[in-house]
């Protein structure tokens, strides 16, 4: 055993989360609703092919005029 071991420490932080999920016990279901929403998303892989297709190359200095 350690020395320096803090037997069940826990951070202040740690305790926060974990005495609001106790406080909030809707807080789980409601942190995966706005996930779903915001980042759970469909991927249409074939509109995603057409748009690569449809890029065009960029010129290597962007802000030089042709003369």
């Amino acid at each position: 055993m350690s020395f320096f071991r803090r037997p069940d420490y826990q951070s202040d932080t740690t305790q926060f989360i974990n005495q609001l999920k106790k406080d909030k016990p809707e807080l789980d279901v409601q942190q995966r609703q706005g996930r779903a929403l915001l980042w759970d998303k469909q991927v249409d892989h074939r509109a995603w092919e057409e748009y690569d297709e449809a890029r065009m190359a960029q010129q290597p200095y962007v802000y030089q005029t042709r003369s």
